[in-house]
């Protein structure tokens, strides 16, 4: 099944695709107007497409999958841009742009819900259970964490993870630089949806974590990049 998971849904990736460059296509146009927006969205779907066959299978269980799919999307951003010899800078200020244009697309009671799914009894019982499988190593490319339980004041719960499906996929892709960058979109996710999302070390920073610790409706705390700091708002 793994070898076929992604490939057999080769349309509806693609479709997916679709749909989300018209949310985020004014961010390729403020930065690189019209025409030139035009070849490099051609460029990046024709790359996307290319690595469909490549995305790791991580059981097909969600958010992980939605994860690895995004991921795909914002190497094919980064391919088309070195190839254009742009800088991982510029990608990860593209990929981090075009995110929350993405984000901010869906309607704000959308985003309440999501937000809301997140602290919720029934998603923390399945998160519990993926951490534990994902001890067990059965899919290579997969993340493997724990779960932390809530210390009921400074977080409601937490997740360390001590290997990450999206930093190896970019390493085996020849582009581990971009994966600061992509776990920086954790930030917009935290402060549009309300997870209060405390972060002080990753893996794609070479530490030997990602601890995250959540607190609803807290405030998100996220070291990013330099060259993003200016896009804060």
């Amino acid at each position: 099944m793994s070898d076929n998971f992604y490939t057999s849904q080769r349309a509806r990736l693609l479709k997916e695709f679709d749909q989300a460059v018209r949310r985020i296509r004014d961010v390729f146009v403020s930065r690189y107007g019209e025409e030139l927006t035009d070849t490099m969205i051609g460029g990046v779907r024709h790359e996307y497409e290319t690595l469909i066959p490549e995305l790791p299978y991580v059981g097909g269980k969600q958010p992980f999958t939605r994860f690895i799919i995004s991921s795909g999307w914002f190497l094919a951003m980064y391919s088309v841009l070195r190839s254009q010899g742009g800088t991982v800078e510029e990608a990860g200020e593209l990929v981090y742009e075009s995110s929350k244009a993405f984000l901010r697309a869906y309607p704000g009671f959308l985003r309440r819900l999501f937000g809301h799914t997140t602290f919720s009894r029934r998603y923390l019982g399945r998160l519990r259970k993926r951490a534990a499988e994902s001890q067990e190593r059965q899919y290579p490319g997969d993340y493997v964490f724990t779960f932390v339980e809530g210390d009921g004041e400074e977080f409601d719960f937490g997740v360390d993870y001590t290997e990450c499906a999206v930093c190896k996929f970019l390493s085996e892709q020849g582009a581990p630089e971009l994966a600061p960058y992509v776990c920086a979109v954790d930030e917009i996710y935290s402060e549009a949806l309300g997870w209060g999302l405390m972060r002080t070390m990753t893996l794609a920073d070479g530490h030997e974590k990602c601890d995250f610790r959540f607190k609803r409706g807290g405030k998100t705390r996220v070291v990013v990049p330099e060259s993003l700091k200016r896009n804060e708002t």
